[in-house]
């Protein structure tokens, strides 16, 4: 009696246990699915009332009036390394700019390009323009950089330069875009002078070091009307502060 009571409890036991582990794999993978379909944003940053995007060729043909009506600022692709301008760059820029919104311009940074060049073809494309925000750098590993990513000195020494470069254009310090893997390998401790824009698309970040971060990417997964390329997502941004302080930031520009 006790071994048959015994299997009956060990085959109830496994019948539970895989009714729970179904169970938790249905709840995951729905939740991925839905996540990757742009159906929930994991993070919650209603407590920033100042919002923008980043956009470039991915999002092809933008209705800036459209886009803009519930946004209060967008940085858009200019260029990457040192010789290639982003294809809609010319388009967003001369139609961004008609808008409410305060526009800023940022950079892809190349590994294997000088920084110097990549500063001063920045600056052959955008030039300066009335009340921009402050120019930003794209730092981030990509294609085989991301299994094998260049030395922390070797990247100091290209970064700084186009750092350099761009203040002394723009009478201002770059902003520096970064992943938590890059701002970890080539930010932390350094670059005080730059202010970070972090993606973090789970939760709100924590800057490694214990710095605060400018700006936030707290999401690639939002909808929004107003383009028609072949990323349906666009990423979402916001700023530290409110309203009142966006609204000089970065205007310190020398024009």
């Amino acid at each position: 009696m006790r071994k048959r009571a015994g299997k009956a409890f060990a085959a109830l036991f496994f019948r539970c246990l895989i009714s729970a582990v179904l169970t938790l794999a249905l709840v995951i993978g729905t939740g991925v699915y839905l996540y990757y379909n742009g159906l929930i944003i994991p993070n919650d940053a209603s407590g920033y009332n100042v919002r923008g995007v980043d956009v470039s060729s991915y999002q092809g043909h933008i209705n800036w009036d459209l886009l803009g009506k519930d946004i209060d600022f967008a940085y858009i692709k200019a260029t990457e390394g040192s010789d290639m301008t982003d294809p809609q760059f010319v388009h967003n820029s001369l139609l961004a700019e008609t808008t409410h919104l305060r526009i800023g311009y940022y950079m892809f940074f190349n590994f294997d390009v000088s920084g110097e060049y990549q500063a001063d073809f920045f600056i052959d494309t955008v030039g300066k323009r009335e009340s921009i925000l402050p120019p930003a750098i794209d730092v981030e590993l990509y294609k085989g950089y991301k299994n094998r990513p260049p030395e922390r000195s070797y990247v100091d020494l290209q970064l700084k330069a186009a750092v350099e470069r761009l203040r002394e254009y723009y009478g201002v310090s770059p902003v520096i875009y970064c992943t938590k893997r890059s701002y970890d390998l080539y930010i932390a401790g350094d670059y005080y002078d730059c202010d970070i824009w972090i993606r973090d698309v789970f939760c709100e970040p924590q800057l490694s070091d214990g710095r605060e971060w400018t700006f936030w990417q707290y999401t690639d997964k939002q909808q929004l009307e107003g383009y028609d390329g072949e990323e349906r997502f666009i990423d979402m941004n916001v700023f530290c502060g409110g309203k009142m302080r966006f609204e000089v930031y970065g205007k310190k520009l020398i024009i």
